[in-house]
């Protein structure tokens, strides 16, 4: 091993890694699969209707969907296209900004999360939380609050970070633009 190589994860990190990768993709993987069988939604739209639901007023602007969504724009902007055109959202055009936009849940959006959402709880506690102690649970927790804390300082070590820092831009809209 040469200097600039990191050191190789030994036996029992490669396995808590790989296990990790494997519980992230398989619950995610069911409940994707059992909530579009049981509400006609995807996991992409349900994570849509999520956020614009917690939002004031039911309604985001572009950026900070995109935020929410941890999305690419274009990804982002094609998954709208699609839920307007089954009427679960609405673009509406920000007053004080001509650039930008908002993304608003309508009626029936509003209904088809309420009735989604219910049904998404008990898939994950089906396929997470029913295996889990409140041990677990509490260890869970905590590894994810370490990891996640130690994210910000352990990117500077990495070099610069490729992408743009959306949150230092501002429009009237209270946010970056353009969208």
């Amino acid at each position: 091993m040469t200097n600039s190589e990191p050191p190789w994860l030994d036996e029992r990190e490669q396995r808590a890694w790989r296990a990790y990768l494997a519980l992230n993709a398989e619950v995610q993987r069911r409940a994707a699969r059992q909530l579009l069988r049981e509400t006609g939604l995807t996991m992409a739209e349900y994570a849509v209707l999520v956020s614009l639901s917690e939002a004031p007023g039911g309604r985001l602007r572009v950026f900070q969907l995109r935020v929410a969504a941890d999305w690419e724009k274009t990804r982002l902007t094609h998954q709208i296209t699609r839920m307007t055109a089954r009427g679960l959202v609405a673009r509406e055009p920000c007053a004080d900004d001509p650039r930008g936009a908002f993304v608003v849940l309508t009626d029936a959006g509003w209904e088809a999360v309420t009735t989604a959402a219910p049904r998404h709880v008990a898939h994950v506690r089906h396929w997470f939380f029913d295996a889990l102690t409140s041990e677990q649970v509490d260890a869970l927790l905590d590894i994810a609050d370490s990891v996640l804390a130690r994210l910000p300082a352990a990117d500077e070590t990495m070099g610069p970070d490729v992408g743009p820092d959306i949150s230092d831009m501002s429009d009237s809209c209270g946010g970056p633009s353009p969208c």
